[in-house]
């Protein structure tokens, strides 16, 4: 995806932004993100922070960063606080706090993996807004409306806890771009957490054993569980194909075994 350097982005978007947070005084373009076209940490009198935001006519991104915003009030805690939203010149920003940290590291044997699952355990803590879509929803289509019922849940759920979306600073970890939000069990971010230490080629025992830390995640209906599994492989074969979709799935469905 193309990005946008901030000095390229029209004069009227930078001045209304510049209203917010004084003349700015230095930048650091961010490389990272899937769904922005624009990320920067901007420097200027009221301090720093990070602009993050896409086109005025980009429907999907501008989707994603509405749930941030609105979700932001209760996700505080847990991640860095939105200061405002501006719409100006064919862009919509956000500009939120700016937190200094790296992407975790979620690899066996990393120190981040303790700071990671305190600010999990915080997070599922945490009630999901009103208007928040319901996670078994992601599943039409592929489940039965009794599975689905099995993944309904009141927890405000991030979805894509990817070590990008996790910054670690000194002692503690914040979770990053919610802009794929869902309301459902409290145990669904671990189990893609764990999938995710996977990734980082931690060994599925190791994994799985980092994952029984958390109640929740012992706790959970094993047909649930299963259900998570089931329709999220179903839905990657039919985006990448099954031959695509086998090394994800077969991380995915060491979770159901282990359930």
């Amino acid at each position: 995806m193309p990005r946008t350097a901030w000095g390229d982005l029209p004069s009227e978007t930078r001045a209304v932004v510049e209203a917010h947070t004084g003349p700015v005084d230095a930048v650091r373009e961010v490389a990272d993100g899937l769904t922005c076209r624009t990320a920067a940490v901007l420097k200027a009198g009221s301090g720093q922070v990070f602009v993050k935001g896409a086109p005025a006519d980009d429907a999907r991104a501008r989707a994603g960063q509405a749930m941030e915003a609105a979700v932001n009030a209760a996700t505080r805690g847990v991640g860095p606080r939105l200061l405002w939203q501006v719409v100006a010149g064919g862009w919509d920003l956000l500009g939120f706090e700016y937190v200094e940290g790296r992407h975790a590291d979620l690899a066996a044997g990393s120190g981040d993996l303790a700071l990671v699952a305190d600010v999990l355990r915080a997070a599922q803590a945490v009630r999901a807004p009103a208007g928040v879509p319901s996670f078994a929803d992601r599943f039409v289509g592929v489940l039965s409306p009794e599975r689905l019922e099995l993944l309904r849940g009141d927890t405000l759920l991030h979805t894509d806890t990817n070590p990008h979306n996790l910054l670690v600073g000194d002692d503690r970890v914040w979770i990053v771009d919610w802009a794929m939000p869902a309301a459902g069990p409290a145990w669904v971010d671990v189990a893609y957490t764990t999938v995710r230490l996977m990734e980082a080629d931690c060994p599925p025992r190791e994994a799985l054993a980092w994952a029984a830390q958390f109640p929740s995640w012992t706790a959970a209906d094993p047909r649930a569980v299963e259900a998570f599994v089931a329709g999220t492989c179903r839905l990657w074969e039919r985006q990448i194909g099954a031959r695509g979709a086998r090394p994800s799935n077969a991380r995915f469905t060491a979770l159901a075994v282990a359930a």
